[in-house]
């Protein structure tokens, strides 16, 4: 299973990461809030070619610095966001596989591109391409940094696609782990009838050429 994501081809362990792409580890300061309190509007937000979204979070997820485009995109104040896991920005429509991938990449060490939709705090929703790298201290890992930009339109309609895919094969499975495992075989399946791993699709996003997944 997950034969997509580059943790396996290093043989190194991740996170633990629970049945619905959470981290288990949690807690923190911050407001409380929650972003599955915020009802999606189908309204999508966009942001400048030339702008870039940065966060940065510490070893277990929560934000610890978000930069002024981040603020004004999602809608959040310093005082809002700062100690809150990162997931307040998640849209439902996000299937749990690709946080799963994305958190085991990333705690085994390894940079990550990604395609993902967010959820503003007002409920509009915007597209990034994330990059999001490990930061590393004098005591190891020391957190997260992700810088997003915003996304070629024919690479969004094109993963979307995909992403629809394994949000309905997720809910296909009353029980998240069982949801979990259905979209993740179903993600290996699919990449690997185009020959290419998680990373390789991405990147042929990025270039321009349509994987056809």
């Amino acid at each position: 299973m997950f034969a997509c994501t580059s943790l396996l081809r290093s043989g190194r362990s991740g996170p633990k990461i629970n049945s619905r792409g959470h981290r288990t580890s949690g807690g923190g300061r911050g407001t409380g809030l929650r972003a599955s309190q915020i009802r999606p509007t189908g309204i999508e937000r966009t942001f400048g070619q030339d702008e870039i979204i940065v966060s940065k979070t510490d070893a277990k997820g929560r934000i610890q610095y978000a930069n002024d485009v981040f603020l004004r995109v999602s809608g959040y104040t310093e005082a809002d966001i700062v100690g809150q896991p990162h997931s307040i920005i998640r849209h439902p429509s996000m299937p749990r596989i690709i946080f799963k991938v994305l958190w085991q990449t990333i705690a085994a060490g390894e940079e990550i591109f990604a395609y993902v939709n967010n959820l503003a705090s007002d409920g509009a929703h915007y597209w990034v391409l994330a990059h999001v790298t490990p930061s590393t201290g004098r005591g190891g890992l020391a957190g997260y940094h992700s810088n997003r930009r915003s996304p070629d339109r024919a690479a969004v309609q094109e993963v979307d696609q995909l992403y629809r895919r394994l949000h309905a094969e997720e809910a296909r499975h009353p029980r998240p782990a069982d949801a979990m495992n259905a979209s993740g075989a179903l993600l290996d399946r699919l990449l690997a009838e185009q020959g290419v791993t998680y990373d390789e699709y991405v990147w042929r996003l990025i270039a321009g050429r349509r994987a056809g997944v």
